[in-house]
């Protein structure tokens, strides 16, 4: 079994284990103005957290990615989020603060550069991986932030198990083109998925806000093309896609369940191409900067 199989069949122990923890002090408050930074897949997770915090209404939330976070804005707190806690622009965002901003840092790492960097750490070590490919340390981090607003997992650990014991629904390998749909918290919840296929399977992968599917993107759709919403799509939409050929794949109710889905879809898909998916192309555990 690849470590990358191992991993992500681990996610519903994980998220549950997740979900039980005590919330660290440390993380936003309720009301506080935030700022959430990340890359690649802490980008993603960062935004659909924003989104879910400030559906929560528990304030005014921002997601960047690290290298775009606008240097002068002043927030409440920065929350910083990094596997590896290495990478590099992460590190500058943190750098180019206003002084005396309050930053905490969420990494599987205690020892790493940005634990030491950020005002304060809290470290998910459990959570940690072996892959290139992030799959359940982005994911547990999610559960966790999700549960400081008092989002329970259960139900989502639920349905992720039945999407690790039950068949594929489709053969990725029938596809050319994977376009990925998603509707407020699960905007950020496609891209990565989005981002899953494209690392271990090299596949062309496209991710939008499912309303904005119509507005171009649905040009490219055709018999090659499966798209995969994350929730419920808007039944004309859905009627619109399948005139195109498309194969539309409605995974379920649990977002998180979803994603899941696509982690087995860009294995499966590695492995019919060839690739091993512990070793992307190209990619590395960490972007560090010279």
């Amino acid at each position: 079994m690849s470590a990358t199989v191992h991993e992500l069949t681990s996610q519903p122990t994980l998220w549950r284990h997740a979900g039980g923890l005590e919330p660290d002090p440390a993380l936003p408050a309720n009301g506080q103005r935030l700022a959430v930074v990340g890359c690649g897949t802490s980008l993603y997770i960062a935004q659909a957290y924003a989104r879910t915090r400030e559906e929560a209404g528990h304030g005014e939330t921002d997601a960047f990615p690290a290298s775009e976070m606008p240097a002068a804005r002043r927030y409440d707190a920065v929350l910083a989020l990094s596997r590896s806690g290495t990478t590099t622009e992460v590190l500058m965002a943190l750098e180019r603060l206003p002084a005396g901003t309050p930053t905490v840092a969420l990494t599987a790492v205690a020892d790493s550069p940005l634990a030491e960097a950020a005002g304060t750490p809290v470290v998910l070590a459990f959570a940690d991986e072996r892959s290139v490919v992030q799959t359940r340390f982005a994911t547990t981090a999610l559960v966790y932030l999700r549960a400081h607003l008092g989002i329970d997992p259960a139900s989502a650990a639920d349905a992720a198990e039945a999407v690790l014991t039950d068949p594929l629904p489709v053969d990725p390998a029938a596809f050319d083109r994977f376009h990925f749909l998603g509707s407020g918290w699960t905007v950020g919840l496609a891209a990565e998925a989005a981002l899953k296929l494209r690392e271990a399977g090299r596949a062309w992968t496209e991710s939008y806000p499912a309303m904005e599917y119509r507005h171009g993107p649905i040009a490219t759709a055709d018999g090659r093309t499966l798209v995969v919403a994350f929730g419920p799509l808007d039944d004309a939409l859905a009627s619109d896609i399948r005139a195109t050929g498309a194969r539309v794949l409605d995974a379920g109710p649990e977002p998180l369940a979803t994603l899941v889905l696509c982690q087995r879809l860009a294995v499966d898909l590695a492995v019919a191409r060839g690739f091993d998916p512990d070793t992307p192309r190209n990619l590395t555990r960490s972007v560090v900067l010279s």
